[in-house]
């Protein structure tokens, strides 16, 4: 087969992958409107949705409802995106937003505010994604300093080490500032950490879709770069790629995208590692092709975790990153003793 008839196949195979999961995202959404402590039928979610809802199914889907899942959707999105790049820009199957610790530092910069502002909701709201981006921002410039070889360059083995590594110390000072919190501001920041998505309104998902809005179409636009940086630094720099410049630009843009997911999500791992995966078998390795494909993936767990999380385990409710640990630590085994073989 020559070259065009294998590209003109990769893009069918893309958008066929793509369709099929737009489908499943419509369905994802209908039923996680219809699911919750008060179930209300897809007719009911219709008529509200028109405006002919009553007061209380009014109140129930747009203000609770509606809010939250529309933080899962932006958050899942950034968080599939995110590790797509990381994957790219490292070279490493493993890499993840969570396993590398840039969620660590953003959840150090959410204590940070915490401890500052004493609150979540309101217009101070808007100043988390700043504060967890500042955070991830200081935690990956470490990480990579560290794990970068100035003859061999980025080492990918070295890179995972690291990102464990310095999670596990920037998790135990989070710990302690945790600790030196009043109680009820300690326990929002316990479910913070845990994924929890309970009490998100219409502000978060404000503060939130500014980022995943810009970035991920300009994550997009240089998807030819995350190619290069597969064929390797040598090959990436002999077609005149800066390379050096452009991993900086995408481990910025990965940083962002992840900060300011997870600073409205919480602390939600292995989305970044599962939806990159799952993309490539479907849509191929070229990344303008697999990157909105596991940013729909990123979207289907995300929502799909928070729905299972609210709904099965009623009364009481099952933070969504506990759901996503539950399925994704077991994947990252499976993907560890595969990358051995």
């Amino acid at each position: 087969m020559n070259i065009e008839g294998l590209a003109r196949r990769r893009t069918r195979r893309a958008v066929i992958a793509s369709l099929a999961l737009a489908i499943i995202v419509l369905v994802v959404i209908i039923v996680s409107l219809n699911t919750g402590s008060i179930r209300l039928s897809p007719l009911t979610v219709a008529k509200t949705l028109l405006g002919y809802g009553s007061g209380q199914d009014t109140m129930i889907l747009f203000e609770y409802r509606l809010p939250r899942i529309v933080v899962t959707i932006l958050a899942g999105i950034g968080l599939g995106v995110s590790g797509a790049i990381l994957q790219g820009i490292s070279r490493n199957a493993l890499a993840d937003p969570g396993i590398l610790g840039i969620h660590a530092g953003a959840a150090f910069g959410l204590i940070v505010f915490i401890s500052f502002f004493r609150t979540m909701e309101g217009p101070a709201a808007l100043w988390i994604p700043l504060f967890t981006f500042t955070g991830g921002v200081l935690i990956a410039a470490v990480i990579f300093a560290l794990a970068y070889d100035r003859f061999r360059g980025l080492l990918p083995i070295r890179l995972i080490l690291v990102g464990i590594a310095v999670e596990a110390g920037v998790s135990a000072v989070t710990l302690f500032l945790s600790l030196r919190l009043d109680q009820d501001t300690y326990a929002f920041a316990a479910r913070w950490l845990a994924g929890s998505v309970w009490g998100r309104d219409w502000v978060h998902a404000a503060a939130l879709a500014p980022w995943i809005i810009l970035l991920v179409p300009l994550a997009y636009m240089n998807s030819r770069s995350l190619d290069l940086f597969a064929m390797g630094d040598e090959v990436a720099t002999g077609v005149g790629s800066p390379v050096t410049k452009s991993r900086i630009a995408m481990l910025a843009l990965a940083v962002a995208l992840s900060c300011a997911s997870v600073a409205m999500a919480g602390g939600i791992g292995f989305i970044g590692l599962i939806a990159p995966h799952i993309a490539k078998r479907l849509a191929g390795p070229q990344h303008r092709h697999f990157l909105p494909v596991a940013a729909m993936i990123g979207l289907v767990i995300m929502v799909t975790a928070d729905t299972i999380g609210r709904s099965i385990f009623q009364p009481n409710a099952i933070p969504a990153g506990v759901v996503v640990a539950a399925i994704g630590g077991p994947y990252f085994i499976y993907l560890l003793f595969r990358s051995k073989t």
